[in-house]
């Protein structure tokens, strides 16, 4: 099988109608129109086998979340998502192997109103680079750099389970039970927080999605706002089934720094928690309400860092930064 002949018989397919999308697979480029008065969001996420997943990994779990690890990306700037495009890197072209991603991805598409419309293939370690695209009003958009000092720090849903799914994943312990069950699919399917990310826009100030752990990531926040924060570990949201399978201490390490949750962790102001709690209602997400934005910190504390409490206590502890993929 070619290159060609892998695009044609597995992903030249049209998943939605998109009046938007002028040409598609086929050419040099695709080429979009954009609706009047919005900004066009664009990510890039690349996955590598031994890095980011595990060779073990079911071609449908992989293809599911490479598309949703980005459209998470997209829900953290409020964006709609509209269009993707793929660089698939094979070892070789496995038909069966292929049949199973390409079905499993244009399904995920689908099921998100998203149309693939370009992309490429080539020969090497098995990765899968998405490049995503979504609308959001212009001016509008979510940034890191907003925070504002009293604002309320949120995150959505539930923290540290795919750490925890991940690690009974590598000890080798099958999913027989409801709860390890629940843990490895929260590690292996996460929820894009699209219509939170959506509803957030003009209610918060910042945002960004959880994937290297809260400890990490609320500090690219942080130092993008030039602001600080305090933390309550006791308002930290953990589900049932982890902390059914470990202890609040633990569960707390693997929400800090485990990472791979993709909620969306957002700040408030004041003025606008009730209309944001207002609309979280019809809203099938939870959101919890775990600290706030403070001003900056002493040179030696850390000026953009985090202060961390208990039950509204202060406390010393340090987690670890979470993932980087360049140091040991």
């Amino acid at each position: 099988m070619g290159e060609f002949d892998l695009i044609k018989d597995y992903f030249e397919q049209s998943q939605t109608c998109d009046d938007f999308v002028q040409l598609s697979i086929g050419d040099d480029c695709a080429l979009v129109t954009l609706p009047e008065n919005s900004w066009l969001a664009i990510t890039t996420d690349t996955m590598v086998e031994h890095t980011h997943f595990l060779p073990s990994i079911s071609p449908q779990d992989l293809a599911y979340k490479a598309v949703a690890t980005n459209l998470s990306d997209l829900a953290a700037m409020g964006a709609q998502p509209r269009w993707i495009s793929l660089a698939l890197t094979l070892p070789k072209a496995d038909e069966v192997w292929l049949a199973a991603f390409s079905q499993s991805l244009l399904q995920t598409l689908k099921n998100y109103n998203v149309t693939l419309i370009g992309g490429d293939t080539t020969k090497g370690t098995l990765s899968v680079t998405i490049t995503a695209q979504g609308l959001v009003e212009k001016g509008k958009a979510l940034c890191r750099h907003q925070a504002k000092v009293g604002d309320l720090i949120y995150v959505s849903g539930s923290l540290g389970d795919s750490a925890a799914g991940l690690q009974q994943i590598l000890s080798g312990k099958s999913a027989v039970g409801f709860d390890e069950e629940f843990l490895q699919q929260r590690h292996l399917r996460p929820t894009p927080r699209l219509v939170l990310g959506e509803t957030l826009v003009g209610i918060a100030n910042a945002a960004i999605d959880l994937s290297d752990g809260l400890n990490s990531d609320l500090r690219h926040i942080l130092k993008r706002s030039q602001c600080a924060a305090e933390i309550d570990l006791s308002h930290l949201p953990f589900s049932p089934s982890l902390l059914n399978r470990y202890d609040r201490r633990q569960a707390e390490q693997f929400a800090l720094s485990g990472g791979e949750d993709y909620e969306l962790c957002f700040t408030v102001p004041p003025e606008n928690q009730s209309m944001f709690e207002s609309r979280l209602k019809n809203l099938d997400v939870p959101c919890t309400c775990i600290g706030r934005i403070v001003s900056p910190f002493g040179e030696k504390c850390g000026q953009f860092s985090i202060r961390f409490f208990r039950d509204g206590q202060p406390i010393d502890y340090s987690p670890n930064l979470g993932f980087d993929h360049f140091k040991e």
